[in-house]
């Protein structure tokens, strides 16, 4: 029993975490530190205490972390952090633990008005795209990968340089390992794409794990649009 209440607590208290970071920030701008703790952390806790679900939601491509000087920002991610979300708010067992501030009413009306909204942003387009179907050709793979290459380059402004680890988790399990490394070489054999070798800011095993590495040469981290 105190496993089950601990998993709610958890759940709680990441589903409360990132529909601060949606109403905050709307997956569209970087949420700093402070303002995100003003929003989660309650009587009695620190933000600290939510450093393990921050750490486990940036594993899951949930979240991206930036790092400038002492400043240490949050942005959810779209498709997989409101995918997280919508099913932290889905969950049965999930309450909201006493009375909620306006902000919590705001940021749910902002959710729902999105989610029914018309379909026409390059964000929900890519979503349905990359969560259809599993990726079964090469050509098929090329044109989702693009479209997600231009989407996360348009949205946190990578300059033509994205990381693979997060093309990787925003595609998921709709390819398998092996085949997105097979068809992501395909694509730089094809002038498509130049994968670069350079080093990820908080480059952790898990991101690097999620990079591609080529047999006789260094870790390739990032992706260059060449055509």
């Amino acid at each position: 029993m105190a496993s089950k209440k601990q998993g709610l607590q958890g759940n709680y208290a990441q589903t409360r975490l990132l529909l601060a970071l949606w109403d905050l920030g709307a997956g569209e701008q970087k949420v700093t530190k402070g303002q995100l703790g003003k929003r989660i952390v309650s009587k009695g806790q620190r933000m600290i205490d939510y450093q393990q679900i921050i750490e486990h939601l940036e594993a899951d491509g949930a979240i991206t972390i930036t790092k400038k000087g002492a400043t240490v920002s949050y942005t959810i991610t779209i498709p997989v952090g409101i995918n997280t979300l919508h099913n932290g708010l889905s969950n049965k067992e999930f309450k909201f633990d006493k009375n909620v501030g306006a902000w919590v009413a705001n940021a749910l009306l902002l959710l729902l008005r999105q989610s029914h909204s018309t379909p026409s942003t390059p964000e929900i387009k890519a979503s349905e795209s990359t969560n259809s179907k599993v990726i079964a050709s090469y050509e098929e793979f090329k044109s989702v990968l693009l479209e997600v290459y231009s989407l996360l380059d348009n949205q946190y402004n990578f300059d033509n340089l994205v990381p693979i680890y997060r093309l990787r988790r925003e595609i998921g399990e709709k390819v398998e390992r092996g085949k997105f490394n097979q068809w992501l070489v395909e694509m730089q054999a094809d002038d498509i794409l130049q994968l670069i070798s350079g080093e990820i800011p908080d480059f952790t095993a898990d991101k690097q794990e999620d990079s591609i590495l080529i047999p006789g040469t260094q870790l390739r981290s990032y992706a260059k649009r060449l055509v």
